[in-house]
């Protein structure tokens, strides 16, 4: 199947870019493009993209804001942050604000590629770079957050296991390894966990598992 992108980017020579970088895979189709959050809104809600390709630091809208409202509007909407990261703030922001995953601007081609097709798949782009942004960002937290720990009460211990293990960017076959289960199982379990804790993903279960303290930053399981 085609993997329908918009490419949302303030810089006409970024998305041309992007386009091109895009074009070279067959899988992929970019539908459409956007200068600006507030256009980009407009535009998921007309072509209803399977990906938006998303720049942070936009004039009109920026990409928080926008991805803010399309998942608000569009609660399926896949959205995939462009980010220099290093000089870039609001990563945690937008992960925050749903976004799936995020990526580097200087990130390969083949990567970028890559990336879109999983985020298309349902999945969220959790790397180690991802977890310690969040980490940072929740290390400035004073306290936990009660309700949040509240909600994790409704896991039973082997989801416990799971949710924890996802808190630590663990893939799928990272966790079957160590909790010696088959990946098919980890996969029901991770459904399950992210059913009962309404969360859109993965990413979503690192920000919650930080807001409830159950981990602290440089801890390791």
């Amino acid at each position: 199947m085609t993997v329908r992108v918009l490419v949302v980017d303030d810089d006409d020579l970024m998305r041309a870019g992007l386009r091109a970088v895009l074009s070279s895979d067959d899988t992929i189709a970019v539908i459409g493009e956007a200068a600006d959050g507030r256009v980009a809104v407009e535009e998921v809600r007309r072509s209803r993209p399977d990906v938006v390709l998303m720049d942070v630091r936009m004039p009109a809208l920026d990409g928080i804001a926008a991805t803010e409202q399309i998942v608000a509007s569009e609660p399926d909407a896949r959205i995939l942050i462009l980010t220099t990261f290093e000089d870039d703030d609001y990563v945690f922001g937008a992960l925050a604000a749903g976004a799936s995953g995020f990526l580097l601007k200087r990130t390969p081609p083949e990567q970028l590629i890559a990336a879109i097709h999983t985020i298309a798949a349902g999945e969220s782009l959790l790397s180690p770079t991802i977890t310690r942004t969040v980490i940072d960002r929740m290390a400035r937290v004073p306290r936990p957050d009660p309700a949040a720990g509240r909600l994790l009460r409704t896991l039973t211990p082997r989801e416990r296991d799971v949710f924890e293990l996802i808190a630590h960017g663990r893939s799928n076959a990272e966790i079957a390894e160590a909790l010696i289960v088959e990946e098919s199982t980890v996969k029901t379990h991770v459904k399950r966990v992210l059913a009962k804790l309404e969360l859109r993903d993965r990413i979503q279960a690192v920000i919650l598992a930080y807001e409830a303290g159950i981990i602290l930053p440089g801890s390791h399981r």
